[in-house]
């Protein structure tokens, strides 16, 4: 039986105090860069999803550090070359957005299967180089998001 993805994920924009981000290169993409994303399981909540993918995709235990809900949805085309991970007919994704705060640049754990490399760039050189537009945006709303969530 196959299992499709849900179309609702999450985006975790992991950063520094001193706004540098943290990005991912998908394993299935090779230059694709990106920040954690995931989609949700059956009956999970946004912020356990946020929490799950942080981990999964980098080790890190995010419930350590400063998680929040930016309040941001997205709503976007799922790419065509996704789609046959989602039930048939579905085309369209609601993403919705978190930061998370650590205290400086650190090592993380990637899953071979989902990233090939990491990297912590200064914000604006990681919305340059992300593939996602929505990623992009994010990021680029970083300065005014840490100066007001500061922990």
């Amino acid at each position: 039986m196959t299992r499709y993805k849900q179309p609702v994920s999450v985006l975790v924009v992991i950063y520094t105090a001193d706004l540098e981000v943290l990005l991912l290169e998908r394993a299935d993409h090779p230059g694709y860069w990106q920040s954690v994303t995931g989609s949700c399981e059956p009956g999970e909540a946004l912020r356990d999803t946020a929490l799950r993918e942080v981990r999964e995709e980098t080790g890190l235990d995010a419930s350590q550090y400063a998680l929040s809900d930016w309040q941001m949805q997205n709503d976007y085309e799922i790419y065509p070359h996704w789609r046959h991970r989602y039930p048939p007919g579905v085309t369209r994704n609601t993403e919705h957005v978190f930061g998370l705060q650590l205290p400086h640049p650190a090592s993380v754990q990637l899953a071979p299967h989902e990233h090939l490399n990491f990297q912590w760039l200064a914000w604006q050189d990681a919305a340059q180089k992300v593939f996602s537009p929505s990623n992009r945006a994010a990021i680029l709303e970083l300065p005014g998001r840490a100066s007001r969530e500061t922990p």
